[in-house]
Protein backbone atom coordinates (compact mmCIF):
# COMPACT_ATOMS: atom_id res chain seq x y z
CA UNK A 1 0.00 0.00 0.00
CA UNK A 2 1.22 3.78 -0.36
CA UNK A 3 1.01 5.46 2.38
CA UNK A 4 -2.04 7.57 1.52
CA UNK A 5 -3.72 3.77 1.67
CA UNK A 6 -3.75 3.27 -2.31
CA UNK A 7 -2.66 -0.26 -3.83
CA UNK A 8 1.21 0.57 -5.26
CA UNK A 9 1.20 0.80 -8.92
CA UNK A 10 3.12 -1.60 -11.11
CA UNK A 11 3.40 -1.17 -14.48
CA UNK A 12 4.18 -4.51 -16.49
CA UNK A 13 5.75 -4.16 -20.10
CA UNK A 14 6.51 -7.47 -21.05
CA UNK A 15 5.29 -8.75 -25.26
CA UNK A 16 5.10 -12.46 -24.46
CA UNK A 17 1.39 -12.86 -23.12
CA UNK A 18 2.09 -16.22 -20.91
CA UNK A 19 4.22 -13.90 -18.75
CA UNK A 20 2.54 -11.04 -18.92
CA UNK A 21 -0.57 -13.04 -17.57
CA UNK A 22 1.25 -14.66 -14.96
CA UNK A 23 2.77 -11.61 -13.47
CA UNK A 24 -0.06 -9.41 -13.75
CA UNK A 25 -2.51 -11.97 -12.45
CA UNK A 26 0.48 -12.54 -9.41
CA UNK A 27 0.79 -8.96 -8.53
CA UNK A 28 -2.74 -8.51 -8.02
CA UNK A 29 -3.92 -11.23 -5.92
CA UNK A 30 -0.84 -9.29 -3.86
CA UNK A 31 -2.88 -6.49 -3.66
CA UNK A 32 -0.79 -4.39 -5.99
CA UNK A 33 -2.64 -2.15 -9.05
CA UNK A 34 -1.13 -4.05 -11.79
CA UNK A 35 -1.45 -1.82 -15.57
CA UNK A 36 0.41 -4.15 -18.72
CA UNK A 37 1.28 -2.85 -22.08
CA UNK A 38 3.10 -5.55 -25.00
CA UNK A 39 5.13 -2.69 -26.44
CA UNK A 40 7.46 -0.06 -25.84
CA UNK A 41 5.60 3.06 -26.78
CA UNK A 42 2.18 1.90 -25.02
CA UNK A 43 4.56 1.39 -21.81
CA UNK A 44 6.38 5.14 -22.36
CA UNK A 45 2.26 6.66 -22.98
CA UNK A 46 0.77 4.94 -19.59
CA UNK A 47 3.77 5.63 -17.44
CA UNK A 48 3.39 9.30 -18.42
CA UNK A 49 -0.42 9.44 -17.90
CA UNK A 50 -0.25 7.10 -14.64
CA UNK A 51 2.82 7.44 -13.15
CA UNK A 52 3.24 4.22 -11.55
CA UNK A 53 5.30 3.37 -8.54
CA UNK A 54 7.32 0.74 -10.71
CA UNK A 55 8.00 -0.26 -14.03
CA UNK A 56 8.80 -3.95 -14.46
CA UNK A 57 10.70 -4.23 -18.25
CA UNK A 58 11.62 -6.68 -20.37
CA UNK A 59 14.35 -5.52 -23.32
CA UNK A 60 13.03 -7.64 -25.98
CA UNK A 61 9.87 -5.41 -27.23
CA UNK A 62 8.57 -5.94 -30.67
CA UNK A 63 9.49 -2.04 -31.60
CA UNK A 64 11.48 -0.61 -29.33
CA UNK A 65 13.57 -2.38 -27.25
CA UNK A 66 13.44 -1.85 -22.98
CA UNK A 67 16.55 0.13 -23.28
CA UNK A 68 15.21 2.86 -25.21
CA UNK A 69 11.95 2.69 -23.38
CA UNK A 70 14.16 3.16 -19.99
CA UNK A 71 16.15 6.19 -21.37
CA UNK A 72 12.84 7.89 -22.13
CA UNK A 73 11.48 7.62 -18.93
CA UNK A 74 14.68 8.83 -17.39
CA UNK A 75 14.85 11.96 -19.67
CA UNK A 76 11.18 12.92 -18.87
CA UNK A 77 10.64 15.08 -15.67
CA UNK A 78 7.35 13.17 -14.60
CA UNK A 79 9.42 9.64 -14.63
CA UNK A 80 12.90 10.06 -14.02
CA UNK A 81 12.50 8.72 -10.94
CA UNK A 82 10.20 5.90 -11.28
CA UNK A 83 12.10 2.55 -10.46
CA UNK A 84 12.37 0.56 -13.50
CA UNK A 85 13.22 -3.66 -12.93
CA UNK A 86 14.74 -5.24 -15.88
CA UNK A 87 13.20 -8.38 -16.95
CA UNK A 88 15.39 -10.36 -19.69
CA UNK A 89 16.81 -13.30 -20.87
CA UNK A 90 20.20 -11.65 -21.53
CA UNK A 91 22.98 -13.19 -19.05
CA UNK A 92 25.84 -11.39 -20.21
CA UNK A 93 27.53 -9.21 -18.02
CA UNK A 94 27.27 -6.23 -20.24
CA UNK A 95 23.69 -6.24 -20.97
CA UNK A 96 23.51 -6.15 -16.80
CA UNK A 97 25.65 -2.87 -16.94
CA UNK A 98 23.92 -1.03 -19.73
CA UNK A 99 20.93 -1.25 -17.85
CA UNK A 100 22.04 0.09 -14.62
CA UNK A 101 23.97 2.45 -16.22
CA UNK A 102 20.69 3.64 -17.75
CA UNK A 103 18.92 3.87 -14.57
CA UNK A 104 17.16 0.32 -13.56
CA UNK A 105 16.95 -0.54 -9.57
CA UNK A 106 17.16 -3.63 -10.66
CA UNK A 107 18.06 -6.65 -13.19
CA UNK A 108 16.57 -9.97 -13.30
CA UNK A 109 16.92 -13.02 -16.03
CA UNK A 110 14.64 -15.26 -17.38
CA UNK A 111 13.53 -18.21 -15.79
CA UNK A 112 13.03 -16.06 -13.14
CA UNK A 113 11.79 -17.20 -9.36
CA UNK A 114 8.90 -15.47 -8.79
CA UNK A 115 8.73 -15.10 -4.88
CA UNK A 116 12.39 -13.42 -5.24
CA UNK A 117 10.68 -11.34 -7.71
CA UNK A 118 7.97 -10.53 -5.60
CA UNK A 119 10.60 -9.90 -2.70
CA UNK A 120 12.68 -7.71 -4.94
CA UNK A 121 9.17 -5.51 -5.84
CA UNK A 122 8.71 -5.36 -2.08
CA UNK A 123 12.03 -3.99 -1.36
CA UNK A 124 12.12 -1.34 -3.58
CA UNK A 125 8.77 0.16 -2.65
CA UNK A 126 9.68 0.56 0.86
CA UNK A 127 12.77 2.49 -0.17
CA UNK A 128 10.42 4.47 -2.53
CA UNK A 129 8.23 4.85 0.23
CA UNK A 130 10.90 6.51 2.42
CA UNK A 131 11.65 8.93 -0.48
CA UNK A 132 7.59 10.14 -0.33
CA UNK A 133 7.82 11.20 2.69
CA UNK A 134 8.69 14.37 1.38
CA UNK A 135 6.69 16.15 -1.73
CA UNK A 136 8.95 15.17 -4.93
CA UNK A 137 8.63 18.77 -6.76
CA UNK A 138 7.88 21.43 -3.49
CA UNK A 139 9.71 18.94 -0.75
CA UNK A 140 7.50 19.06 2.01
CA UNK A 141 6.45 17.12 4.56
CA UNK A 142 3.58 14.91 2.65
CA UNK A 143 0.66 12.60 4.61
CA UNK A 144 2.95 10.20 7.20
CA UNK A 145 5.35 13.54 8.73
CA UNK A 146 1.58 15.44 9.32
CA UNK A 147 -0.44 12.99 10.36
CA UNK A 148 2.88 12.68 12.84
CA UNK A 149 2.75 15.92 13.43
CA UNK A 150 -1.13 16.58 14.14
CA UNK A 151 -0.43 13.66 16.96
CA UNK A 152 2.01 15.12 18.34
CA UNK A 153 0.53 18.93 18.93
CA UNK A 154 -3.34 17.30 19.31
CA UNK A 155 -1.36 16.03 22.96
CA UNK A 156 -0.30 19.24 23.95
CA UNK A 157 -1.73 23.15 24.31
CA UNK A 158 -4.32 24.66 21.49
CA UNK A 159 -3.34 25.23 18.27
CA UNK A 160 -5.06 26.57 14.36
CA UNK A 161 -4.68 24.79 11.10
CA UNK A 162 -4.59 26.88 7.97
CA UNK A 163 -5.06 24.91 4.95
CA UNK A 164 -4.61 26.17 1.06
CA UNK A 165 -5.95 24.48 -1.92
CA UNK A 166 -4.71 25.83 -5.34
CA UNK A 167 -7.79 25.46 -7.87
CA UNK A 168 -6.57 25.30 -11.52
CA UNK A 169 -3.40 24.08 -11.62
CA UNK A 170 -4.38 21.03 -13.73
CA UNK A 171 -5.54 23.07 -16.74
CA UNK A 172 -3.01 26.00 -16.19
CA UNK A 173 -0.01 22.94 -16.69
CA UNK A 174 -1.84 21.63 -19.74
CA UNK A 175 -1.38 25.08 -21.37
CA UNK A 176 1.87 25.82 -20.06
CA UNK A 177 3.85 22.36 -19.63
CA UNK A 178 4.51 20.42 -16.43
CA UNK A 179 8.16 22.30 -16.06
CA UNK A 180 6.33 25.62 -15.14
CA UNK A 181 3.35 23.92 -13.66
CA UNK A 182 6.12 22.64 -10.97
CA UNK A 183 7.96 26.09 -11.00
CA UNK A 184 4.68 27.50 -9.66
CA UNK A 185 4.00 24.65 -7.45
CA UNK A 186 7.79 25.40 -5.71
CA UNK A 187 6.96 29.23 -5.47
CA UNK A 188 4.19 28.36 -3.74
CA UNK A 189 5.33 26.40 -1.35
CA UNK A 190 7.97 29.03 -0.90
CA UNK A 191 5.33 31.72 -0.38
CA UNK A 192 3.97 29.86 2.42
CA UNK A 193 7.09 28.98 4.09
CA UNK A 194 8.24 32.53 4.19
CA UNK A 195 4.80 34.06 5.11
CA UNK A 196 4.00 31.66 8.00
CA UNK A 197 7.82 32.27 9.51
CA UNK A 198 7.00 35.81 9.37
CA UNK A 199 4.04 36.03 11.20
CA UNK A 200 4.72 33.14 13.50
CA UNK A 201 8.30 34.09 14.28
CA UNK A 202 9.23 30.34 14.35
CA UNK A 203 10.55 27.87 11.69
CA UNK A 204 6.28 26.83 10.54
CA UNK A 205 5.45 22.78 9.64
CA UNK A 206 4.30 23.70 6.22
CA UNK A 207 3.06 20.07 4.80
CA UNK A 208 1.67 19.19 1.57
CA UNK A 209 -1.79 17.41 1.36
CA UNK A 210 -1.79 16.14 -2.09
CA UNK A 211 -0.96 17.93 -5.45
CA UNK A 212 -2.62 21.16 -4.89
CA UNK A 213 -3.66 21.18 -0.94
CA UNK A 214 -1.34 22.55 1.71
CA UNK A 215 -1.39 23.13 5.52
CA UNK A 216 0.62 24.80 7.68
CA UNK A 217 0.39 24.66 11.87
CA UNK A 218 0.21 27.77 13.86
CA UNK A 219 1.41 26.94 17.52
CA UNK A 220 -1.22 29.65 18.44
CA UNK A 221 -4.93 30.12 17.80
CA UNK A 222 -5.27 33.29 16.82
CA UNK A 223 -2.15 33.16 14.76
CA UNK A 224 -3.94 31.22 12.01
CA UNK A 225 -6.29 34.11 11.48
CA UNK A 226 -3.26 36.52 10.71
CA UNK A 227 -1.37 33.78 8.71
CA UNK A 228 -4.61 33.49 7.14
CA UNK A 229 -4.62 37.33 5.58
CA UNK A 230 -1.45 38.11 4.52
CA UNK A 231 -0.97 34.27 2.58
CA UNK A 232 -4.33 35.90 0.95
CA UNK A 233 -2.42 39.02 0.06
CA UNK A 234 1.02 37.44 -1.01
CA UNK A 235 -0.97 34.80 -2.88
CA UNK A 236 -2.70 37.69 -4.96
CA UNK A 237 0.14 39.54 -5.71
CA UNK A 238 2.07 36.75 -6.92
CA UNK A 239 -0.63 34.90 -9.61
CA UNK A 240 0.13 37.64 -12.17
CA UNK A 241 3.49 36.49 -11.87
CA UNK A 242 3.29 32.96 -12.91
CA UNK A 243 1.93 33.98 -16.27
CA UNK A 244 3.65 34.56 -19.50
CA UNK A 245 3.66 38.79 -19.02
CA UNK A 246 1.64 39.45 -22.39
CA UNK A 247 -0.79 36.98 -21.63
CA UNK A 248 -1.74 38.26 -18.13
CA UNK A 249 -2.28 41.62 -19.44
CA UNK A 250 -4.97 40.17 -22.50
CA UNK A 251 -6.29 37.55 -20.77
CA UNK A 252 -5.80 35.07 -23.62
CA UNK A 253 -3.15 32.85 -24.58
CA UNK A 254 -1.21 33.39 -27.41
CA UNK A 255 -3.15 31.37 -29.68
CA UNK A 256 -6.21 33.27 -28.77
CA UNK A 257 -7.49 30.53 -26.19
CA UNK A 258 -9.03 31.52 -22.79
CA UNK A 259 -6.24 32.05 -20.10
CA UNK A 260 -6.28 29.05 -17.77
CA UNK A 261 -6.78 30.69 -14.26
CA UNK A 262 -5.02 29.60 -10.81
CA UNK A 263 -7.13 30.42 -8.21
CA UNK A 264 -7.10 29.47 -4.42
CA UNK A 265 -9.01 29.14 -1.34
CA UNK A 266 -8.32 29.75 2.00
CA UNK A 267 -10.00 28.54 5.80
CA UNK A 268 -8.43 28.10 9.24
CA UNK A 269 -9.44 25.90 11.41
CA UNK A 270 -9.60 26.00 15.42
CA UNK A 271 -8.11 23.27 17.73
CA UNK A 272 -11.85 21.87 18.84
CA UNK A 273 -12.82 21.91 14.82
CA UNK A 274 -9.38 19.64 14.02
CA UNK A 275 -10.90 16.15 13.23
CA UNK A 276 -8.81 13.13 14.81
CA UNK A 277 -10.19 10.68 12.16
CA UNK A 278 -7.58 11.10 9.93
CA UNK A 279 -6.12 13.19 6.48
CA UNK A 280 -9.60 12.30 4.76
CA UNK A 281 -11.79 14.03 7.56
CA UNK A 282 -9.22 16.77 7.74
CA UNK A 283 -9.27 17.81 3.74
CA UNK A 284 -12.83 17.55 4.16
CA UNK A 285 -13.00 19.79 7.43
CA UNK A 286 -10.94 22.49 5.68
CA UNK A 287 -11.83 22.06 2.10
CA UNK A 288 -15.53 21.08 2.59
CA UNK A 289 -17.08 25.29 1.64
CA UNK A 290 -14.28 25.61 -1.39
CA UNK A 291 -17.60 25.06 -3.82
CA UNK A 292 -19.04 27.90 -1.73
CA UNK A 293 -16.86 30.54 -2.09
Amino acid sequence: MSLDGDPRHILIVEDDPNTAEMLSAYFSSLGYQVSHAAWGQDALKIATDTLPDLVVLDIHLPDIDGYEVCMRLRSQRRTETTPIIFLTERRERMDRLTGLELGAVDYITKPFDVQELRFRVRNIMRRSNLDTLLHPVTGLPTSVLIEEQLERIQRGAKFSLIGIELRGMAEFGGAYGFVTHDDVLRAVALILRNTAAEILNSEPFVGQLDGYQFVIIAPEEQEGYRVMGRLDQRLREAISFFYPHRDWESGTRSDGSPLPKIDFHITVLPTEQVPTEGLIQLRQALFAQKAAT
